[in-house]
């Protein structure tokens, strides 16, 4: 079943994972996209702000994607997203951690220029095992509706 627009009301949508982080694809993601020094060397991580080595915070968001989409967005009918309103990142992933993600929605809403699509605003929140959020984002999602000549 394809979930639409009127399958997002405000409250807790679901968790997601566990998903276990390795040392070995902290290091590969960085050495590709973010190659500072704290997410590729243990000891210059010990010599950072980050006290030891640590994904980038575009890895932690890659990986939330992952488990967005593997939990709930394959099944859909999503039609993409014009942006994220908010993004922090709380505490260094590390290696050996064991992440979830508890998904929200915060507000549903009709397109006003498009009434066949519907707003759907996440707030997702991304924990290790020990219950530390790691990450927080919000953003906007634009959702097909059941009946796309519906009107309101």
């Amino acid at each position: 079943m394809t979930l639409t627009f009127e399958d997002f009301q405000p409250g807790h949508f679901g968790t997601f994972g566990p998903r276990h982080v390795t040392r070995e694809e902290i290091i590969a993601f960085a050495a590709e996209f973010d190659p500072q020094p704290m997410h590729l060397d243990e000891e210059a991580g010990r010599n950072s702000m980050l006290r030891g080595l640590a994904a980038s915070g575009w890895h932690l968001c890659a990986l939330m994607m992952r488990m967005l989409y593997d939990g709930m967005l394959h099944r859909t009918a999503s039609l993409g997203a014009p942006g994220v309103n908010e993004l922090k990142w709380l505490v260094p992933l590390r290696p050996g951690d064991d992440i979830t993600l508890d998904l929200h929605v915060l507000e549903s809403r009709v397109s006003r220029s498009l009434p066949g699509v519907g707003i759907v605003t996440f707030r997702a929140e991304v924990r290790n095992a020990s219950g530390q959020q790691l990450l927080e984002a919000v953003w906007p999602a634009m959702m097909g509706r059941r009946d796309a000549s519906a009107t309101d």
